[in-house]
């Protein structure tokens, strides 16, 4: 089941917060750099991000979520995450079926991805996004930026 997140939530906040640290972990060790911004954030800027969540959960237990902004008519991912005992079952997939199904008004989505997570590269390739360009955020590093728009 999917459900927006309430970041006032103590107890849903912590589970997040456990669950983004899981989660980028994998991708700290595919991309060889283990200072992806939300590993050095603390519970307390989590809550306060400015960034409105969907929740994957299953059986009660939330197993991944996914974060966005909204500027104008753009929309930008900011966090695609799932629990690594949940990979492959299809759950960044829904989580990002739901959020372009309940923001049909939005004309463009942005994501970035560490250049070498395969793995997320293909799930927005096979989802229309299209590559706009790698970028080096800091020596060595390389951010896949990725851009879908719709007329």
């Amino acid at each position: 089941m999917i459900k927006k997140l309430d970041l006032h939530n103590l107890s849903l906040v912590k589970e997040l917060f456990e669950l983004q640290t899981a989660s980028y972990l994998v991708e700290a060790k595919l991309i060889d750099f283990f200072e992806i911004p939300p590993l050095k954030e603390t519970m307390d800027e989590l809550k306060e991000c400015g960034e409105s969540f969907f929740g994957f959960f299953e059986r009660e237990k939330l197993a991944g979520a996914l974060s966005y902004t909204i500027d104008g008519e753009e929309l930008t991912i900011c966090r695609m995450v799932v629990h690594p005992n949940h990979f492959r079952k299809g759950i960044a997939q829904r989580l990002l079926d739901e959020v372009e199904n309940n923001k049909k008004d939005f004309r463009v989505f942005k994501v970035s991805t560490g250049k070498d997570n395969t793995p997320a590269k293909s799930l927005y390739l096979k989802n229309g996004y299209k590559l706009v360009g790698d970028l080096e955020v800091v020596p060595g590093l390389f951010i896949s930026n990725f851009e879908k728009r719709r007329s």
